[in-house]
């Protein structure tokens, strides 16, 4: 901004004044462009008007202009915190208005979400999805606790600390009952950390292995041959559900693969036929009459 282009000062010569023509001898006048006035016909035919106040900017007043805009020195002062701006940096804004280079940083700041004050150079802050938070202003939606540049997880427009989000969303393992957080494995429609869904004998982990369930226990194969399956009265192996001979036979409290199930005498195989039961042993319908 620069100082007004005309001459005040005490006509010592006659002349009269351009606009009124009373005599300016021995009277204070204003020259601009070339003519002389009183001070009293500047002001009302030369003189210009204040951006801020509106009013005349006259003889005795100090003017600063800036593109063709005219304030009292008094009158140029920033526009939000009324600090004179006389030889200071300023910025002319919306609607005329002049201000400071703090103001006008702190105004085009980005606003946080959570306080909705400007953050400003320096601040520590969190960004997310071209939102933005003071770093204590990014809270859990759930506990209130400041997340700040911790881990989270946004849900809509919420957003949640790890463990409010285990507890609150997370599905729960139907062993521990503890959040599974990540990973984790389904059996029968329910939700299993992996490192607890696990062989009730030897306590390895059976995701993607094949294994056996008797009742609420587990078992690999392994396990469930040497601890729990039924031996077959026949070939004495285990009876394990796997492979060949998936279907059993049981008669009174003895168990049988289907193939071992079969005649003493003449091995024809019984499952799902007529035999005899003689001294303990197997036999078809025709072989007792031969004995």
């Amino acid at each position: 901004a620069g100082p007004g282009s005309y001459t005040v000062g005490t006509m010592s010569e006659r002349f009269d004044c351009h606009y009124c023509r009373d005599a300016l001898q021995g009277k204070k006048y204003v020259q601009k462009e070339g003519r002389h006035c009183c001070v009293k016909c500047f002001e009302k035919f030369c003189a210009n008007t204040c951006t801020e106040c509106k009013k005349p900017i006259g003889a005795d007043s100090k003017e600063l202009h800036f593109k063709n805009r005219y304030w009292h020195d008094n009158c140029f002062r920033c526009f939000k915190c009324y600090t004179s701006l006389v030889n200071e940096p300023f910025m002319l804004r919306e609607n005329n208005k002049v201000w400071c280079s703090n103001c006008t940083a702190t105004e085009d700041a980005p606003r946080c979400k959570g306080c909705f004050k400007p953050i400003i150079a320096g601040d520590q802050n969190v960004e997310y999805k071209k939102m933005v938070w003071h770093k204590d202003c990014f809270t859990c939606s759930q506990c209130k606790q400041v997340i700040g540049s911790g881990s989270f997880f946004p849900k809509g427009d919420e957003f949640y600390c790890v463990s409010c989000h285990e507890h609150k969303f997370a599905k729960t393992c139907a062993k521990c009952k503890n959040p599974i957080t990540s990973g984790g494995l389904t059996y029968q429609e329910q939700p299993w950390h992996s490192e607890c869904f696990i062989c009730s004998n030897c306590k390895k982990q059976l995701g993607g292995k094949r294994f056996t369930a008797v009742e609420d226990q587990f078992y690999c194969v392994e396990c469930y041959k040497e601890c729990v399956a039924k031996k077959c009265a026949g070939c004495k192996n285990p009876i394990t559900g796997f492979g060949r001979g998936t279907s059993v036979v049981n008669y009174e409290d003895e168990s049988w693969h289907d193939y071992c199930f079969k005649c003493t005498k003449c091995a024809r195989g019984l499952a799902n036929k007529r035999f005899v039961c003689h001294n303990g042993k197997i036999y078809c319908a025709e072989c007792p009459k031969r004995l």
